[in-house]
């Protein structure tokens, strides 16, 4: 075995391949050929989307499992552990059955060069096809028709939104980013897509395919009870008395209703019952999506980095308020459209304290500053190196009744959750 450590598998890849993203299915697919010629050995569902991918898997994950299927979900990126991306069972799988993973794949590329998210995602579907499931969920790590995902056939696809991020990569309007979207749809087999104004691209792309495709507000739909039920409704379908899913968020009900589409769709292959969707709706966890984390100070922790995410995001501040202040700490790469998330949050924040986030991306200190400053609000701000000197200094200003917000990219929080690991 060319390494003996996950770690020393994971510093390796980092220096393999000459870029960190190369989009395109014709190196990773001759790879995974050679480790599996095979018809991939369980139903697939892939997600892609701008906002919500995470959350669809979470929820589909455990309504499945309630139901007694056995799942393997791969998610990116981690938050704390390479191993959460590659889940049997909710189980995170184990360092050694990754490394065994990456032998094999290393095996068989010979020296096709391969970039760390696609080994990742090879090691998943290698551990996925070895491991009797029942189904496999796959998130897309970026756009879809060229991301490393793609190389296996849904038998659903679920496209949760479509909004402006990586415009670097997928285009700078919504219909060309709607078609690398739909790149994940096959022919005559059935799609989902949880917004309810589908870009022409979209629909056009699912009618030159054949793929029956559902579309939220149109095929399926949702209505909110009195108490905090709520009830689906599909084509030929209704289901009431639903329980609320555990993701806080305003649109985790979207969410699950097209979650409950796919499973719609699944009803050939897999059985779910009533009980089955109350129970995953109630069990679902997912760090850092309007994670609370209950005390005197309130701590939220929301990996929202792109505008569309953050007005969802101020919506659910919105209709949340605290006795106190809300003290946000916010940290952003350098490729996302900062001044328009700064824009959408300002109203909900009392004090800013911003950081510099670590790696080549990531954004000074002093352009988030220069940001908010254009805004011209009340609100006090603080600037700080780091994700951990910000959180010190935050800790340090906050009082009972106060909460604190960490926003703004995927390392923001998980720099906060990592020094609360260690406490």
């Amino acid at each position: 075995m060319r390494f003996q450590s996950l770690k020393g598998w994971l510093d390796w890849q980092v220096r393999l391949h000459p870029s960190s993203i190369e989009l395109g299915l014709d190196r990773v697919a001759a790879v995974w050929q050679r480790l599996y010629p095979h018809h991939f050995p369980a139903t697939v569902v892939t997600v892609a989307g701008t906002n919500g991918k995470g959350s669809c898997v979470a929820m589909l994950d455990a309504i499945l499992r309630a139901a007694g299927h056995r799942v393997g979900s791969y998610t990116s990126p981690h938050l704390l552990r390479y191993n959460e991306r590659i889940r049997i069972d909710g189980e995170e799988v184990s360092d050694r059955a990754i490394c065994q993973a990456f032998e094999r794949i290393d095996q068989a590329r010979g020296d096709t060069s391969l970039t760390y998210f696609e080994f990742g995602t090879l090691a998943a579907l290698d551990i996925f096809a070895r491991s009797e499931l029942d189904i496999v969920i796959l998130e897309v790590g970026l756009g879809g028709r060229l991301d490393a995902v793609n190389i296996i056939s849904p038998d659903v696809a679920l496209i949760t939104s479509i909004a402006l991020d990586h415009t670097d990569w997928l285009g700078d309007d919504l219909e060309q980013i709607a078609l690398e979207k739909a790149g994940i749809l096959r022919a005559n087999r059935p799609a989902v897509f949880a917004g309810m104004n589908p870009q022409r691209a979209l629909l056009r792309y699912a009618a030159e395919l054949n793929t029956p495709l559902a579309v939220a507000g149109r095929d399926f739909g949702f209505t909110v009870g009195g108490a905090g039920d709520w009830s689906w409704q599909g084509a030929e379908q209704y289901i009431e008395g639903l329980p609320a899913p555990a993701l806080a968020g305003t649109c985790q009900l979207q969410n699950a209703a097209a979650v409950l589409q796919v499973i719609t769709l699944l009803s050939d292959k897999i059985d779910v019952s009533f009980e089955a969707i109350s129970q995953g709706l109630q069990r679902i966890e997912l760090a850092g999506r309007f994670q609370v984390i209950p005390g005197p100070v309130e701590l939220i922790l929301d990996v929202a980095h792109n505008p569309a995410a953050a007005r969802v995001l101020a919506d659910t501040l919105q209709k949340s308020p605290c006795q106190g202040r809300t003290l946000a700490l916010f940290a952003m790469l350098s490729d996302k459209d900062v001044a328009a998330v700064v824009q959408t949050l300002a109203p909900h924040v009392d004090v800013w304290f911003l950081a510099a986030l670590r790696g080549e991306r990531g954004l000074p200190a002093s352009e988030l500053q220069r940001q908010v400053d254009l805004l011209d609000t009340p609100a006090q701000t603080h600037t700080a190196p780091s994700v951990e000197k910000a959180y010190e200094m935050v800790l340090d200003s906050a009082t009972e009744g106060d909460r604190v917000l960490v926003f703004g990219s995927f390392f923001t929080v998980a720099d906060v959750l990592q020094r609360l690991s260690t406490k």
